[in-house]
């Protein structure tokens, strides 16, 4: 075994056992992104599309905008 992954394996062996769960969900969802292909759903495709049409007519917000937007809807 290797070191980092015999060191990630100690790590998660310490954690309290009311975090496994946690783990245990996390580790099956990685594992389901990379055994499958994810598809879009048809409103997912149209915003992906509306994005990609938007970007190359160079509609990018500045950076000024973007962290306003941050600062209106961090918690």
């Amino acid at each position: 075994m290797s070191p980092k992954r015999q060191n990630l394996l100690e790590r998660v062996s310490a954690l309290p056992e009311e975090l496994l769960g946690e783990v245990e969900e996390t580790v099956d969802e990685i594992v389901r992104w990379h055994e499958s292909v994810y598809r879009l759903s048809d409103d997912e495709r149209a915003a992906v599309r509306k994005g990609m049409e938007a970007a190359r007519r160079g509609e990018f917000v500045s950076d000024a905008e973007l962290e306003a937007f941050y600062r209106r809807h961090r918690g």
